[in-house]
């Protein structure tokens, strides 16, 4: 963990296990300049188990699903070894699958056509994505986001919990209410 914190901006999550990397496109690409965040989740068996990483702000490419942030990389998901590490993860295969997308093997199938066929325009959506989602301005505004619905979401909860537990005799029949009377 020192070695990829050194490196990059890590924030715990949920314990040592989860926490979030700060990663940025690589140079010469049409991601050049984005800011995302990557989540990890690393498994009980790390690191004979390859660990969970998916980004948490969109991205637009063909092998990362916009909708959930799931990375599709064999070396991550299949050839995964106790040899690598968290920084081979941010330094090597990250950055080379942003480089190098497979549009063979997509998770986003209109980004892999988009790839393939018109490849101008690709450049110009990832462009587009980059200046939407991944710069420091929208990372700021989504945790904004995030903490507002997180906020909401628990005083609605509250609010919940005290009228569902706040109940009197007369929702209960004169039987039911009879039967509870001391």
């Amino acid at each position: 963990m020192g070695m990829i914190e050194s490196k990059h901006e890590v924030t715990i999550l949920g314990g040592l296990n989860e926490f979030c990397v700060k990663f940025y496109g690589p140079r010469g690409t049409p991601y050049e300049g984005g800011i995302w965040k990557v989540r990890v989740h690393l498994p009980e068996h790390y690191p004979f188990k390859s660990p969970s990483i998916g980004f948490m702000n969109k991205v637009y490419h063909p092998n990362i699903d916009e909708v959930s942030g799931t990375v599709c990389l064999d070396v991550i998901n299949q050839a995964w070894t106790a040899l690598y590490d968290l920084s081979n993860i941010f330094e090597s295969f990250l950055p080379q699958l942003l480089t190098y997308p497979n549009p063979i093997d997509p998770l986003n199938g209109d980004a892999a056509a988009m790839y393939l066929h018109k490849p101008e325009e690709y450049k110009k959506k990832v462009t587009e994505y980059v200046r939407k989602y991944a710069t420091e301005d929208a990372l700021r505004e989504q945790e904004k986001e995030t903490s507002e619905k997180m906020n909401q979401s628990s005083s609605a909860n509250n609010n919940n919990l005290s009228s569902d537990s706040e109940s009197s005799m007369s929702d209960f029949s004169e039987d039911e209410a009879r039967d509870m009377e001391l």
